[in-house]
């Protein structure tokens, strides 16, 4: 009788199993490996690093770019014509192929450590390779489609650099452990160097690196200016559907000090607030006149748009995920708005003393008011009966012929110029998107007495950044967040974060040095003991140094199965059979 029995002649390592099976799928003892890597492994390690670090901008990026995910919704719309939250399957794949990554990465240093031989498995090859090509393609999209939203990485940074220092400095000197044990171990003194070299460039680098960080939240806190006004864009189209009534109300409960507004004009003349070029995504047009749901909003005329439904939509679609807070009673004010005139807007700023800025958008050629569409708007706002100092002007086209009709009418510009040029042509505020204007801008226009309002601004950490960088108000989506925010996330003076930079760099130079002496003395003390790790395969094979390549082959198959006869067996057959002593102090010494 003939039987297959495996042999366990030394100790499990089943973690050791583990890091080297999911890796790469060397899950017995006779696969690993103490051998250099191959070059082409190595080119594969490198590619996963490359993967990594893209993956992490990648995932860094639509983290802070959360302040404008309605906008990037938006920019779907409008190519595909049908709405739905686009950022759900891009931060859902981003993560998962983020995690995948950080994992194999983790692996992969765990090799390292252990001292085995990198071989990446072809499946996570496939994996990698998938996800670096998926960031890639997603990256030029993003570029092509939306490339000013890059901006919201050097801007994020101002919030969050000096604590990434923290974080990235923290992290190379923990891997300082491994390199230190790499470079005592290897007897190679040109491998030695260049790691040496290469990881002490990087830390060096990070050393230095708060030179390079600016932050307007690094100041002497009795200069910060009075907290920037809050203005509510589109109303507070989180918790109610934008540009109508009720969202301007929902506004003004949350201490907003004036309304954003985007106009268009009916085709009997009538400015009323719309965004979109057509109906279809804010009414129910398409059930009112599916006919003409593909027109141009402004060839709707006034009595027509009052009949169209502005509320449905936001219970349908919940385009911020705000729906289910609301109550029964919110919920049914909001299923029965309508299209709001600029008219009923002016009369609800009146009431309340707020201002008003409007984006006013200019009817196609063929329209009826083509050419009177600014006359068309000034008498509206004149017959509102609106004090003029609360209406702040955008529209360049006869900017000199609206200024003699109306002369308290706050003029603003929409297109970031110069203030030299701004107070040439009377203009004395200016309504920008945040990415266009630095810190160092800002404070021009202020110190030029230039009142700056930048949008879109929904995220705290944004609203801090701008509050220290002297802005005087900003618009905003989400008014309900910002009251929270009663004064700057964080704020050091330059003395402290100076005296936080020298000190992290001053802990983490002596740990990496702790951990190099360390490192060199535990390997002296190992070679001069003339001790070794008890490995059974590295003392079986090194004896067999000299034997040829399919005598190896023939070992390795007997360490798994044997063929013994009456099921009894020994390992020492084993070594017999070919030529070796088992386990003796000669076969060690060989």
């Amino acid at each position: 009788m003939v039987k297959h029995q495996p042999l366990q002649v030394y100790e499990r390592q089943l973690c050791l199993s583990c890091i080297t099976g999911i890796y790469g799928c060397r899950w017995k003892r006779y696969q690993r490996s103490h051998d250099d890597t191959t070059k082409w492994e190595l080119l594969w390690s490198f590619i996963l690093l490359f993967t990594f670090c893209l993956l992490l901008v990648w995932f860094y990026f639509w983290w802070e770019a959360h302040n404008d995910y309605n906008e990037f919704n938006w920019f779907l719309y409008n190519r595909s014509g049908e709405w739905s939250d686009g950022t759900v399957p891009i931060l859902a794949t981003t993560a998962a192929g983020f995690t995948y990554i950080a994992f194999l990465m983790i692996l992969a240093l765990c090799h390292v450590v252990l001292g085995q031989q990198l071989n990446l498995h072809w499946l996570h090859k496939i994996g990698v390779a998938a996800a670096l090509f998926t960031t890639i393609v997603g990256v030029i999209s993003v570029s092509q489609t939306w490339g000013q939203e890059w901006d919201v990485i050097p801007i994020s940074l101002q919030a969050t650099g000096p604590f990434l220092h923290i974080g990235a400095l923290a992290a190379v000197t923990a891997l300082s452990w491994i390199v230190a044990g790499q470079v005592a171990r290897t007897e190679k003194t040109m491998f030695q160097v260049v790691v040496v070299l290469l990881y002490l460039s990087v830390l060096l680098g990070l050393y230095v690196v708060p030179m390079y960080i600016t932050s307007p939240c690094i100041m002497d806190p009795t200069t910060l200016k009075q907290r920037p006004d809050v203005i509510g864009h589109q109303g507070a189209p989180m918790l109610a559907p934008e540009n109508t009534l009720w969202s301007f109300q929902r506004a003004l409960q949350m201490n907003v000090t004036g309304f954003e507004a985007d106009v268009a004009i009916s085709v009997d003349g009538v400015p009323f607030l719309m965004h979109d070029r057509t109906l279809r995504r804010t009414t129910d047009v398409e059930k009112v006149f599916p006919d003409r749901q593909m027109e141009d909003a402004s060839f709707f005329n006034w009595t027509d748009l009052q009949q169209l439904n502005a509320g449905q939509w936001f219970l349908k679609d919940d385009p911020f995920w705000t729906v289910h807070n609301l109550s029964p009673h919110e919920k049914d004010l909001i299923a029965n708005q309508t299209v709001c005139s600029l008219e009923q807007l002016l009369k609800m700023a009146f009431y309340h003393n707020s201002t008003v800025v409007f984006r006013l958008r200019r009817p196609p050629p063929e329209h009826p008011c083509y050419h009177s569409w600014v006359n068309d708007t000034l008498q509206a706002v004149q017959q509102s009966g609106v004090p003029q100092g609360l209406v702040m002007w955008t529209p360049d086209e006869h900017r000199a012929q609206v200024r003699q009709l109306a002369p308290g009418l706050i003029q603003t510009s929409v297109e970031k110029r110069s203030p030299q040029f701004l107070h040439q042509y009377g203009i004395s505020r200016l309504l920008l998107r945040y990415n266009q204007a630095s810190p160092q801008e800002i404070r021009n226009f202020s110190q030029s007495n230039i009142n700056l309002t930048l949008y879109t601004i929904n995220e705290p950490w944004l609203y801090s950044v701008l509050w220290c960088s002297g802005v005087s108000s900003v618009s905003s989506e989400a008014s309900h967040i910002l009251k929270k925010v009663p004064y700057p996330i964080w704020l050091m003076r330059p003395d402290e974060y100076c005296m936080m930079w020298v000190c992290v760099d001053l802990i983490s130079f002596a740990v990496v040095i702790g951990i190099f002496i360390f490192q060199n003395y535990h390997m002296i003390r190992y070679r001069m003991s003339g001790m070794r790790s008890y490995n059974p395969e590295q003392i079986m094979l090194s004896a067999a140094v000299r034997r040829s390549s399919r005598d190896l082959n023939v070992m390795k198959e007997k360490l798994i199965f044997s063929e013994v006869g009456n099921g009894v067996g020994s390992a020492e057959e084993l070594y017999t059979d070919n030529g070796y002593d088992y386990y003796t102090n000669q076969g060690i010494s060989q």
